[in-house]
Parts: structure tokens; sequence; C-alpha cells
């Protein structure tokens, strides 16, 4: 049975004492597990559901912001200096990889003793596209899905969603997007959709908003989770025609999602 563990489902600015970031794990039917972003209060998040970072093997990255990348340091030094540990195989869109060292990692990893690192001292790195816009784990075919994280006027900040088929069902994760008018087609063929929903009353723009989710058709938003909120009062999701909130340690298994 392969299943997504919500290990969080709050923003990157929770400060609720019962949650964490929204990063998950995707669980294959042989106990292997993808860390799904890997936020600055990972090691709590992991903790929390009898894991640690001994458990984490492989780890997908959407972009660069501390509550999807924020950990690593974490994950790089323990799995280093422990002899039972491998390098952990990272994914990450080749267009993300040139930064990821040197504008997240590099101020607190470049130095250990006796040598100058860099980030394969501490990852097995999957740049994702040079082969296709998709990477294969445990004999699922994941593609990213391209959205935008930010828009500084001057740039767009990337970032990417998952999109994959398990036993049957088609899932969408948005993981960050602020823009949602390009992902109709997603939304359309997806199954079921996991998507990002900021609530505070000011909108900060990296994500979307449920003003503008609660938009969408009927037949989308019956298929939509939503989760990455701010923390404090939520609407009625479930009276507007989502499916409803995410909780943390929230589980799907998916071979239950059609019934």
């Amino acid at each position: 049975m392969t299943k997504l563990i919500f290990l969080g489902s709050t923003s990157a600015m929770t400060v609720a004492p019962d949650n964490y970031q929204s990063n998950m794990l995707l669980v294959s039917d042989d106990g292997s597990k993808l860390l799904i972003d890997c936020g600055s209060d990972i090691r709590f998040s992991l903790y929390d559901v009898g894991l640690s970072y001994l458990h984490i093997t492989d780890i997908y990255l959407s972009n660069l912001h501390s509550d999807k990348v924020g950990g690593l340091e974490y994950i790089a030094f323990a799995s280093k200096f422990d002899p039972r540990c491998n390098k952990p195989k990272l994914y990450l869109s080749k267009d993300m990889a040139g930064d990821l060292w040197p504008r997240s990692l590099s101020g607190g990893l470049r130095y250990v003793e006796g040598d100058i690192t860099d980030l394969d001292t501490f990852f097995e790195i999957n740049k994702i596209g040079h082969d296709g816009n998709y990477f294969e784990w445990q004999g699922i075919n994941i593609s990213l899905v391209r959205t935008v994280s930010l828009n500084t006027n001057y740039y767009l900040m990337p970032s990417y969603g998952l999109f994959f088929e398990i036993q049957g069902t088609k899932v969408f994760l948005t993981l960050d997007t602020m823009n949602i008018d390009n992902l109709m087609e997603a939304y359309d063929q997806a199954d079921i959709i996991f998507h990002d929903c900021e609530t505070a009353e000011k909108k900060s723009g990296s994500h979307s908003h449920y003003e503008d989710l609660s938009k969408l058709p009927d037949k989308i938003r019956r298929k939509m989770w939503l989760y990455n909120y701010n923390y404090g009062y939520l609407p009625d999701a479930v009276q507007a025609g989502f499916r409803g909130w995410v909780k943390r340690g929230q589980e799907v298994d998916f071979s239950l999602v059609g019934s």
C-alpha cells in the first residue's frame, strides 16, 4: 500500500504548537520513503511520527524557501557523521540546482574538519530536466509541474509541484503556487489534488489564497484538499465544496481515494 503522510500541514511561518511546515512523506509498498520538501522544523516533525534522519534516503525539493530546504543542514551533517548512513539522494529541477548550494546551504555546510565541502559531499544529486521533466522513484514516474512561487517584477521564482499515478489514482501536489490559471490541465487530469492555500487576511503573493480557490469550478473543488494554511481561523472548506483541510499526520491511502 503506497501512501502519503503529512508531517505538517501549515505555512512556513507557523507557530502552532500542534503542527509543522507542510512537508510530506511518500511511502511505498516496501516501506521506502521519499521526503517531499525538507523544512527547518523537519527533525521535530519526523520525531513526532517515530522517524529520524536514519529513515530519510530520498528527498525531493520543490523550491528554495526555508520551509522546503531549511532542514537540509540537519540531514546533511547527521547522515555524514553517522556510519550507518549513505548519502541521501536529492531530487530537484536542474534550474534550481545551481542556486541551492551558494544561496541556501554553503554558509553552514561549507567547512568541516580538514576539508572544504560542496553539495556532493553530503548528497547524491539528481538534477531533473536533462532527460525529461520527471524522475522515477520505486517504480513510480513522478512528473514536475512548473509553477511560480514568487514574482518580484524582476524575477519569477520557480517552484515545482508533482504529478504521479498510484494504483490507478492520479495525484497532483501543488506544493507552492501563486498562480492557479496555468494549472487547469493538471486540475482536470488529477483524481485528487492537494493544494497550498493561504488563509491570512493579507495575501503574501507566494501562495494561492482561499478566496481565489473558492472561485474554481465545482468539479475541481470536489477533488481538492487544502493545506499550507495559516494558523488560526479556518473557513468551512467542506461547505464550500472542497474535500477539507489537511491535518498534521493525515495519511492518504491511494487505493481508497475513489471509494
